[in-house]
């Protein structure tokens, strides 16, 4: 039985446990808790993304939601730390991806045995074109240093006030940015012999969609970063680094 807006009500649960996931990591394990989550929630965007879901009528891949965490994630480094430490976040997301797909290339080189049966599905989930990684890494490293980088400086500018408007307004350009860098090399093409992927009214369409999205959860996590800026202060984070 398909319920009415299951999947919009799913997909309001699932960013819930992701923010409260974040939460709880950094409660219990302070910075080494946001750096694994970066990691985790780099490799999971990149898996999840080959899902496409109906949401409010609009068909769009899923990944929005953790691949947004990492956001909430160097707001509140840069909030309750450093804005080196944000940056180490970034790095290490980086560095994960890189050696993921590395990895993962060479893996599905190796001739499997007759008894294999996953290996077709591996090659689906990782036999990422080279075009689409470029994208991915490319959008992920100049949104995320644009995303610390805006942040440090609307503190600045606020002289640490208002939270909730440079957590936004960091985050939402940050998102802006990474939504034209990804679609332009994934979509549209790089200068460098990459031809359109798709008609230009499908390609206006998968941006206007998935940049909603990535506002709606810019949004909803400002909550989530007051929590982790009063945790910061009232309690003593546990540091393993």
């Amino acid at each position: 039985m398909v319920i009415a807006y299951q999947n919009e009500i799913l997909w309001f649960i699932l960013l819930i446990v992701n923010f409260t996931g974040i939460t709880l990591a950094y409660r219990f394990f302070g910075k080494t808790g946001l750096y694994a989550w970066t990691a985790m929630a780099i490799i999971i965007a990149n898996i999840q993304v080959m899902k496409t879901i109906r949401f409010f009528g609009l068909v769009t891949a899923m990944g929005n939601i953790i691949y947004g965490s990492t956001f909430l994630v160097t707001d509140i480094l840069c909030e309750n730390h450093r804005k080196e430490d944000a940056r180490r976040a970034v790095l290490i997301g980086f560095f994960v991806l890189i050696f993921t797909t590395l990895i993962m290339q060479i893996c599905l080189v190796f001739i499997p045995d007759e008894s294999d049966t996953l290996s077709p599905a591996l090659e689906q989930i990782f036999g990422l074109l080279p075009r689409i990684t470029v994208a991915s890494l490319t959008a992920y490293i100049i949104s995320q240093f644009h995303d610390v980088w805006a942040f440090s400086f609307w503190k600045r500018k606020t002289a640490g006030k208002h939270l909730w408007l440079r957590n936004n307004a960091s985050t939402m350009v940050s998102q802006l940015i990474d939504n034209v860098v990804f679609t332009w090399i994934a979509f549209v093409g790089f200068g460098i012999g990459w031809t359109q992927v798709f008609p230009s009214e499908v390609i206006i369409e998968i941006f206007i969609t998935s940049y909603i999205m990535k506002f709606i959860v810019a949004v909803l996590d400002t909550p989530f970063v007051y929590l982790s800026t009063k945790m910061g202060k009232k309690a003593e984070i546990e540091e393993y680094v």
